[in-house]
């Protein structure tokens, strides 16, 4: 991995890497209200949630996770050898024993309701009894109240920089800030593509609606709503969200959604199957044969946008799901899915 890892970052300035300063241990970490101490580099990790298991895996850890779970897409091709490498310990939520069985010196989390107050697979006090240090990822819990709403509900708008955060801290936890700094500037050069893509594109009369999945097809679907991380990416790129709830992922009935009559339709593409609408080619012809649905503007016109759910998510994906955006937005064409 370390050879690809880098001459992919060659062109980002070695002389940059060279200069990253080194991780002096015992490191302590304020993370989502907790201090989270390392005495050394962890040797074996867990994660829960594919932002942090692609994460570690854009940072050249891979060969220190010993378990993954909660995938929502398969993993990125480039990533294929070494996934296959790794245990996964459930699609969805894991165990908590199947999680201390891996006997982890970190646990990488992507979302707090998988590990929190009310955490479906453990608390972080029940982890830190066993001295396994947790990492939640800051954009699942910074201005954001994860106990009210299903997904939790927004206090402030998602920031970018918090993805940010994310690498620059896993990073010196694991004693590679070079690759870190190396990362985050490819992660910022394609948010600066994605922006340039619609620069000078008037967009001010445009609006998008993401839709997630639902829990049936004749019930109200899972939306993107303000301040999260969809939110962010239209509000990126010029393009309003028809959505008013500041819930993450509220469920909205698709009578208020179709007379909101949004631009654009995105929806999302999971190789997960909790639910018939997980499959987005169902959402397809839901969207075509539903009475309400079928005489949306956007689904008459073709204007719907099918993008990869994880790239929904603070995840490094994100950065290449702005770029899909910017161009359909740019152009006035959806990409073929």
């Amino acid at each position: 991995m370390l050879p690809r890892l880098f001459t992919l970052f060659a062109g980002l300035g070695l002389s940059g890497i060279a200069q990253a300063a080194a991780t002096h241990y015992p490191l302590t970490i304020e993370n989502c209200g907790m201090s989270q101490t390392f005495e050394q580099a962890p040797q074996r990790a867990v994660t829960i949630g594919q932002a942090g298991t692609e994460m570690l895996y854009a940072l050249g850890l891979g060969d220190k996770l010993v378990g993954t779970s909660l995938w929502f897409n398969d993993v990125l091709p480039e990533y294929l050898a070494q996934n296959a490498k790794v245990e996964r310990l459930a699609d969805n939520d894991p165990s908590f024993e199947s999680v201390i069985n891996k006997r982890p010196q970190l646990l990488a989390v992507q979302l707090e309701w998988m590990v929190g107050p009310q955490g479906v697979v453990g608390t972080r006090e029940q982890f830190n009894e066993l001295k396994i240090p947790t990492y939640l990822m800051p954009s699942d819990c910074e201005g954001k109240d994860n106990l009210v709403g299903a997904d939790g509900t927004r206090l402030q708008p998602f920031r970018i920089d918090s993805v940010y955060k994310s690498v620059s801290q896993l990073a010196e936890i694991f004693d590679v800030q070079d690759r870190g700094e190396a990362l985050n500037a490819q992660l910022k050069a394609r948010m600066g593509n994605a922006v340039a893509k619609v620069k000078g594109k008037d967009l001010s009369q445009a609006s998008a609606l993401f839709w997630f999945s639902s829990a049936d097809l004749d019930i109200d679907p899972y939306v993107a709503g303000r301040k999260g991380i969809p939110d962010f990416m239209l509000d990126t790129l010029g393009v309003r969200n028809v959505v008013e709830s500041n819930e993450e992922w509220p469920t909205v009935g698709w009578e208020t959604l179709a007379k909101a009559n949004p631009t654009w339709l995105v929806i999302a593409r999971m190789d997960r199957r909790r639910f018939p609408a997980d499959d987005f080619q169902k959402k397809l012809e839901f969207l075509r044969s539903d009475p309400v649905t079928r005489n949306m503007d956007a689904v008459k016109q073709g204007r719907i946008i099918v993008l990869d759910a994880h790239a929904m998510q603070a995840s490094t994906r994100l950065f290449s799901g702005m770029n899909v955006l910017a161009e359909a937005f740019a152009t006035g064409k959806a990409p073929q899915p």
